[in-house]
């Protein structure tokens, strides 16, 4: 249906289509005046005159609000109802005609990131412009459908042929278009998108709901190596994202049957060598496929939405096991728990916590909140401040973990109450034999002692990198070189081997004697 009017409300629109092309409109309200003027003389008439075009208005407008929008207002794409039938017209015709198709899915990354920090006037203005450059860089017969806020579909209108490369070459051109600035504001602003494809060759079914959800599985796969990135749709993949879906049930009943627990990795003092505390891992030991690495399970619970239910049964197992071996004589000064976002997110967390740690009998300075640079980095004062705030002024110790990979400032560890910078593997490796990686620790050092902060080196593999990150004056250093992460039941015999190790004199090679000596 053509706009009567592009500055009227689109409901209006439908009315005034509807009153110009309804065939009863020039016969019915002549009809009615002339009888309600011979049953009720002028005053039925006047009533007739007023009420029924308003009624008949009343009745429109109710049909107009009703109907479902066949385009999205922003953009002026076509919506997702009625997606997979469009889709299923074109493969009938693509059959009868011989020839093919391919559906492709944009998504523009970290879009719900981009419209919370500019707003959503902005969001719908790089909506429109970006579906605009989508329509000019495809054909005018393609179809395009805006799925969501910031994914967008197109089925290109039947061709004579298509393969991968020429397809992946299609999906590039598309990423350029993409990626020119928008200026937003008068100032320029670059996004970038992932693409999913399919080719109708390919689905696993031959109908439109069979090409949209390979295209889906496809955009899928994409997001997850993105940003910017493209994956095309193969069976691999499609059993790849089934078993990803089936280890997202699995994590969820393995969290639930204790096979998710807390795995432990000792934190040495530099100056004494002895146990500065330990930091409490997820680790996920199944009964079948064995030890299961945290990049696996992780994402699988992520997108169950289980990691705030990770994180409580990883801190109950490290309370318990911190009192544990308080009864068995080992002192432990703390254990250090991660905390994702959503966790501080939470208005109860410090309840909570103030609650578990009282309910193990500890001190609070003796449990080590972990939180990731980026958190910090990326958040205003919310309830993530004020948790964080609120943990410090409880007694806790707080940990700014993976320090270097993020853009904290120095006002956000001032902000944020940090006592310590754990900072990043990436900057501990080969720092022994490296003179640009020497400078780099020697800076963070240098910073953490001007600003008060205790530091600990994550990664140590080696003995020359323990050696100078104690010369430089690192305080605790933590990784494989000094111990793997361990089960709580593995952690008295190896606290054990380590106060014994270092409670030993140093073995002082004897001098040679006057046999051995040589002579000048």
């Amino acid at each position: 249906m053509p706009d009567t009017n592009p500055r009227l409300p689109r409901a209006a629109q439908r009315v005034l289509h509807d009153l110009t092309v309804s065939p009863m409109l020039p016969a019915l309200f002549p009809a009615l005046a002339l009888g309600g003027f011979w049953i009720g003389g002028e005053p039925l008439l006047a009533a007739l005159a007023i009420g029924v075009p308003l009624l008949w208005l009343a009745v429109l407008i109710g049909r107009a609000k009703v109907r479902p929008a066949r385009t999205d207002p922003v953009t002026g794409l076509h919506l997702r109802e009625g997606f997979p039938d469009r889709v299923d017209a074109l493969l009938t015709e693509c059959r009868s005609s011989g020839r093919t198709t391919v559906c492709f899915m944009v998504e523009v990354d970290d879009g719900p990131e981009f419209c919370e920090r500019f707003g959503g006037d902005a969001c719908d203005r790089v909506a429109d412009t970006l579906a605009a450059r989508l329509r000019t860089a495809m054909r005018g017969s393609d179809c395009f459908v805006r799925l969501s806020d910031w994914r967008i579909g197109v089925v290109l209108a039947p061709l004579r042929r298509i393969d991968v490369e020429s397809a992946v070459q299609m999906a590039a051109r598309l990423q350029s278009e993409l990626e020119e600035p928008i200026r937003i504001d008068r100032a320029p602003v670059y996004v970038s998108a992932c693409i999913g494809f399919c080719l109708a060759a390919r689905a696993p079914d031959k109908s439109g709901t069979g090409l949209i959800d390979a295209t889906v599985a496809a955009l899928d796969e994409a997001r997850r190596h993105g940003p910017g990135a493209i994956r095309a749709f193969s069976p691999d993949l499609q059993r790849n994202r089934n078993q990803r879906v089936a280890l997202i049930d699995e994590a969820a009943r393995a969290l639930d049957d204790g096979q998710i627990c807390a795995w432990y990795q000792p934190q040495i003092c530099t100056e004494t060598g002895r146990i500065s505390g330990l930091e409490a891992l997820a680790r996920w030991r199944h009964p079948v496929r064995g030890l299961i690495p945290p990049g696996d399970f992780l994402p699988a619970l992520e997108a169950a939405g289980l990691l705030e239910r990770l994180g409580e049964v990883i801190l109950f197992h490290a309370l318990s096991t911190l009192r544990d071996l308080d009864r068995s004589g080992f002192a432990i000064p703390q254990v250090g728990v991660n905390f994702t976002e959503t966790e501080l997110r939470n208005p109860k967390l410090v309840t909570r916590l103030r609650w578990e740690i009282d309910r193990f009998s500890l001190a609070p300075e003796r449990l080590a909140v972990e939180i990731l640079e980026h958190v910090v980095a990326g958040t205003p004062d919310d309830i993530v401040s004020r948790n964080i705030a609120d943990l410090a002024a409880l007694g806790c110790t707080i940990d700014l973990d993976d320090f270097g990979t993020g853009h904290a400032s120095i006002t956000s560890l001032r902000r944020f109450a940090i006592d310590r910078l754990k900072f990043d593997r990436s900057f501990v490796v080969k720092c022994d034999i490296d003179p640009e990686q020497q400078r780099m620790v020697t800076m963070i050092l240098t910073m953490a002692e001007k600003l008060g902060l205790e530091t600990l080196a994550e990664g140590v593999e080696t003995l020359g990198e323990n050696a100078l990150l104690s010369q430089l004056g690192c305080g605790h250093v933590q990784g494989f070189g000094i111990a793997m992460p361990m089960p709580a039941d593995q952690l008295a015999e190896w606290i054990t081997d380590h106060t014994a190790r270092i409670a030993r004199p140093p073995e002082i090679a004897p001098l040679p004697g006057p046999a051995t000596r040589r002579s000048p």
